[in-house]
C-alpha cells in the first residue's frame, strides 16, 4: 500500500531489529490497556512510529494503531517519540543567508467556516524580509486549502527541495509538499482520504522544522488538551516556536477573537498575548465567499490598503517579527506590525510593497 521513504531500510532495521506483528499486536494491546493511562514509553512510541514512517507496518495492525491512538489522545511521552522519529526522516533545508530566522508554517486545514488568513500572514512577513516556508498537501480534504489561495496568488508549491531551496533563496517564500519533505509522514497523511479521519501524523506533522534549529515554528492545535500536549513537547526539546490554537486547523490567529499565543525561546515559555476577553465576534471587511479566488481577490486588496487587516492577525504579525529576529523588543514589534499594516504612505513603510501599506480592522 504504501512505499518505504528514502532513508530506510537501514534504519528501519537498526531502529527495529525485533519488531514483528507480534510486538504491533502488543502495542494494540497496550494503548487499549492505557487508553486513560500513561500510554506507550517514548522509546516504544519512537519505535512503533519509526515503523510506520517506513512502511513497515502491515495494513491491519496499521489500521488498527491509528484508531486507537486516535481514539485515545496521545500523550507527551508518545508525541515527543512520535516526533524523534520523524525528525530523523525529514530531509534538510539550508536557512536563507539572513539575520532573520526563517518561520515554519504548516498548512494542512484551509477555509471551512471562515478565510484561511494563512497565505496573507506568510506574504506579509514575506514583504518585511522574513523567510517564509510553507508545508502541505496538495488537496484539501474536503476544505479550500492554503495551497490554492497560494496559487491564485502566483506562489506555485515547489516540486523538489532543490526548487525549494532555490524559492527561498531568491524569494523568502516556499510551498513544499508533505511528500518531498518526509516521504513517511506523507504516506500515513494520505490514510485520512481511506479511513475519513485525521490520524496522530496530523499532529506530528505540525511539529517539522527542517532547519536544524535555525527556523521557528508556528504551532497550533484546536483542543486545549492537545495545545498542552504540544508545548510539553517544546518545552522538553527545546524547541523556538509560537503556540496557539488553531483557526479551521491553520495557526493564524481567529479574526473574531485573538486566541493566546505562547512563545518558546529554546524550550522557555512565554505568553506574548493572552487570549482576547469577550465572545466571539463578526468582523466586517473580510471575504464573504470562501473560493481560492475571492480569497485571493481579498488578500490583494488587503496587502494593497484597500481592505482592513483583522487586529488578531497584526498582534500575530507582531509575535512573528520578535521572534523571527526583526525586532528584539516586543513593544516593537507591535508598533512596527501597526505601522505595515496601516494607512501610512508608502514612504512610511518598510516593506517595500507596491500601493498603500493594508489598513488594521478596528477591534
Amino acid at each position: 500500500m504504501r512505499s518505504r521513504s528514502s532513508h530506510s531500510q537501514g534504519t528501519y532495521a537498526a531502529a527495529m531489529p525485533e519488531m514483528t506483528p507480534l510486538n504491533f499486536s502488543r502495542a494494540i494491546k497496550q494503548i487499549a490497556r492505557d487508553a486513560e493511562g500513561s500510554g506507550l514509553a517514548e522509546e516504544d512510541a519512537h519505535a512503533l512510529f519509526a515503523a510506520m514512517l517506513d512502511g513497515g507496518v502491515p495494513d491491519l495492525e496499521l489500521g488498527a494503531l491509528l484508531a486507537m491512538l486516535r481514539a485515545k489522545s496521545e500523550t507527551a511521552p508518545e508525541l515527543l517519540g512520535f516526533y524523534r522519529a520523524t525528525r530523523e526522516r525529514v530531509y534538510t533545508l539550508r536557512a536563507p543567508a539572513a539575520r532573520l530566522k526563517p518561520l515554519v508554517l504548516p498548512a494542512y486545514g484551509g477555509a471551512r467556516t471562515g478565510p484561511d488568513l494563512l497565505p496573507l500572514l506568510a506574504l506579509l512577513l514575506r514583504r518585511l524580509g522574513i523567510p517564509v516556508l510553507l508545508h502541505g498537501t496538495l488537496e484539501g480534504s474536503g476544505q479550500v486549502a492554503c495551497v490554492y489561495i497560494l496559487r491564485e496568488l502566483g506562489v506555485m508549491p515547489s516540486a523538489t527541495l532543490v526548487q525549494t531551496q532555490q524559492a527561498l533563496d531568491e524569494d523568502l517564500l516556499a510551498y513544499v509538499p508533505i511528500a518531498a519533505l518526509c516521504p513517511g509522514l506523507a504516506s500515513l497523511l494520505a490514510l485520512r482520504n481511506r479511513l475519513g479521519v485525521r490520524n496522530v501524523a496530523h499532529t506530528v506533522v505540525k511539529l517539522i522544522e527542517p532547519f536544524g534549529g535555525e527556523g521557528v515554528r508556528l504551532v497550533s492545535a484546536s483542543l486545549p488538551r492537545t495545545l498542552e500536549t504540544l508545548a510539553a513537547v517544546l518545552a522538553s526539546t527545546r524547541s523556538s516556536a509560537l503556540l496557539l490554537r488553531s483557526t479551521d486547523g491553520e495557526p493564524f490567529a481567529d479574526p473574531r477573537r485573538r486566541p493566546r499565543i505562547d512563545w518558546f525561546d529554546e524550550g522557555e515559555r512565554t505568553v506574548l498575548f493572552e487570549e482576547e476577553a469577550g465572545p466571539v465576534k463578526p468582523v466586517a471587511g473580510l471575504p464573504t465567499a470562501l473560493d481560492a479566488h475571492a480569497m485571493a481577490a481579498w488578500m490583494r486588496h488587503a496587502l494593497a490598503g484597500e481592505a482592513p487587516i483583522p487586529h488578531p492577525l497584526v498582534n500575530q504579525l507582531a509575535c512573528c517579527l520578535y521572534v523571527g529576529g526583526y525586532t528584539g523588543d516586543m513593544n516593537q514589534a507591535k508598533a512596527i506590525a501597526a505601522v505595515e499594516t496601516g494607512s501610512l504612505s508608502p514612504a512610511g513603510r518598510r516593506g517595500g510593497g507596491q500601493g498603500r501599506s493594508p489598513r488594521v480592522a478596528p477591534r
